[in-house]
């Protein structure tokens, strides 16, 4: 199978991060497609950075869909993944919620854990899109800030260990979700410092997705993420406007 590893950030090394982490828990049949944003933030750290995330992404999708079997957003927002699977006929997953799904199966309560402050009210609120408040212990972000999004694993990891241990103790957190996408791969470094499971979020979408690939499951002709009619379009790229408009097969 061909997956569709879709960066919205521009950021060309967290894309590289991405690949390391999803690449270890791939199948032996699984080829990863990689493709970063051409336009945007370098990594995305508010909602109106996730909105124009979420316009990249659907351009992106229609552009590099031939011969794609399911795709990933990764970033951890899940931008425009509700838009992402009413456009595709195939599985479309997100790095939040499959990592948060994942912490559900082996735990009773998770904990984000990330890097920026500024982080937190989107995150929140991609916990509550994907109604899993209820099994969500914490969002912990460091107070200080960090130089370089190239180096936020090395420059934080200290942080992030002690923000994840403060989670199971204070807030009994039986997982550890690290929220980001340039923490993929952290967890290899620290799994031996924090005391409960810790979810790579790009390690569990790609098997997450090969998962639901593996199931086909159909299409759907009804329900929240069915295809819309079809519709005439202004202004966007020829990809994109073929698909809204259901000229693309």
């Amino acid at each position: 199978m061909r997956i569709l590893l879709i960066n919205p950030n521009t950021s060309v090394s967290i894309t590289d991060r991405l690949m390391a982490s999803a690449s270890t828990a791939t199948s032996a049949d699984t080829e990863l497609v990689p493709v970063t944003a051409h336009r945007g933030v370098p990594y995305i750290a508010s909602r109106i950075e996730a909105a124009i995330a979420s316009n990249v992404v659907m351009e992106l999708l229609a552009e590099h869909s031939t011969g794609i079997d399911g795709a990933i957003i990764a970033a951890f927002g899940d931008p425009g993944l509700g838009a992402a699977r009413e456009l595709m006929d195939y599985p479309v997953v997100g790095l939040a919620e499959t990592g948060m799904l994942t912490a559900c199966m082996v735990g009773k309560r998770f904990s984000i854990v990330s890097f920026a402050r500024a982080l937190a009210p989107w995150y929140r609120e991609t916990v509550e899109w994907h109604q899993l408040v209820d099994r969500l212990a914490s969002i912990r972000m460091p107070d200080t800030d960090f130089s370089n999004i190239n180096d936020v694993q090395t420059e934080m990891q200290t942080t992030l260990v002690a923000l994840a241990q403060s989670a199971v103790t204070e807030d009994q957190a039986d997982v550890i979700v690290f929220g980001g996408a340039p923490l993929s791969g952290l967890v290899k470094e620290v799994l031996n410092d924090i005391p409960v499971p810790v979810i790579d979020c790009a390690a569990a979408a790609v098997m997450q997705l090969e998962t639901l690939i593996r199931l086909k499951l159909r299409r759907p002709i009804a329900g929240t993420f069915r295809r819309p009619p079809a519709k005439p379009s202004t202004g966007l790229p020829p990809e994109l406007a073929r698909r809204i408009g259901h000229q693309d097969n």
